[in-house]
């Protein structure tokens, strides 16, 4: 099957009880077994549930993935995928990557004596140099939030595997539809689903894939020991949301394309950043290993916190909102909002200036889009 057929039928098969075309939504904590330790597959829905087994079949194969796995977040699952480690163990992790990865790291996993090293990952020199003999992951965000960088997947990957470490890729910003890293080398990957998968902004959602049995057992014992699952009624709504995930993705990249381009023409924009301009430092890179662009674009107003807060207050259709990958278009300011968390000199390392606004493109018409960050800039 090609990805969008894949998209609306893997693990979404007619159900077999009463032949409902879409899969239900089983809302029950508990199912009843026929005798002790004989049941249907199902015993309680924090370990598993029928809906959610369907979302996992479906994201696994958006992935090219063996196994899927829902969270009820993103950042749920990045605590699964993380605590593979143990005390001692080492992770290479890129400066410029989302801030609530940033604080987990650094709040949860640090005092637990979790080392990280944090690394200019466009240079795969200083990657390689990074490494040292604890060293048992490697973590790639790609694009990066906000300022969209690109990391060589297949490169860093190859690193990894010379020097037997782990590599997880965060998927959020490309999505499987315009990113596949498992098949470039990747051992897991991890989305938020809230984004660009589920695509309404009506949920919280997260997800991890990947290939290896003992892997995916590791990270089941966590998922149910913990219990950071969705409800029926978000998986249901995150496999609906998917259904419809590749042409969003093309409307999403398509209108980003006339954002970047119109903000480039600007006098009041410094600088745009998308990875789809042959300008962008990893354009090539790009190229080579996303077949689509995404549909972020962000960019440095002239000016600081007051000019970029001017900005926000005029827009009409953009809202000033945290998260990104919806129907609807959104505008944040990332030092305040998403990147908080990060200090103010790593903020400023990164690129997470005061006059850098992200936005995420929707499917609105276009001309509407621009219409209503013209009146903004002017």
């Amino acid at each position: 099957m090609k990805f969008e057929t894949k998209a609306i039928w893997v693990g979404q098969a007619a159900d077999e009880a009463t032949g409902a075309t879409i899969v239900p939504i089983y809302q029950t904590s508990t199912f009843t077994q026929q005798e002790v330790n004989k049941h249907k597959g199902y015993e309680y829905s924090r370990v598993a549930n029928p809906t959610r087994t369907a979302l996992d079949s479906c994201l696994a194969s958006l992935e090219e993935g063996k196994y899927g796995l829902s969270f009820a977040s993103g950042l749920a699952a990045e605590h699964a995928v993380l605590s593979l480690l143990r005390p001692g163990d080492h992770v290479i992790v890129p400066e410029d990557m989302y801030g609530g990865t940033y604080r987990l790291i650094r709040e949860i996993f640090d005092p637990v004596n979790i080392k990280f090293t944090f690394t200019d990952f466009t240079d795969l020199e200083a990657i390689k140099q990074a490494f040292i003999p604890s060293t048992k992951m490697v973590w790639i965000e790609t694009p990066t939030n906000p300022t969209l960088k690109i990391f060589d997947i297949e490169a860093i990957a190859e690193l990894s595997r010379f020097n037997n470490a782990l590599v997880v890729v965060d998927n959020t910003f490309a999505s499987p539809y315009f990113q596949k890293p498992l098949l470039l080398g990747a051992d897991i990957v991890v989305h938020s689903t809230t984004k660009y998968i589920n695509g309404h902004s009506d949920l919280i959602g997260g997800a991890v894939i990947l290939n290896d049995t003992t892997l995916y057992q590791r990270v089941l014992l966590v998922q149910k020991s913990v219990g950071a699952v969705p409800s029926p009624f978000d998986s249901w709504l995150t496999l609906r949301g998917v259904k419809t995930l590749a042409i969003r993705m093309r409307q999403h990249e398509g209108n980003a394309f006339k954002v970047a381009r119109f903000l480039e023409t600007q006098p009041n924009v410094e600088k745009v950043f998308f990875p789809g301009l042959e300008t962008h430092p990893g354009h090539e890179i790009a190229k080579r290993q996303m077949t689509g662009f995404g549909g972020i674009v962000s960019f440095r107003i002239k000016g600081g916190l007051a000019e970029a807060n001017t900005f926000f207050k005029k827009l009409k259709i953009f809202q000033l909102a945290d998260s990104l990958g919806g129907v609807e278009s959104l505008a944040n300011y990332s030092a305040l909002m998403t990147h908080e968390a990060f200090p103010a000199d790593l903020r400023l390392k990164i690129g997470v200036t005061e006059n850098l606004i992200r936005l995420s493109i929707g499917i609105e018409h276009i001309d509407d889009l621009i219409a209503d960050l013209q009146d903004a800039l002017n």
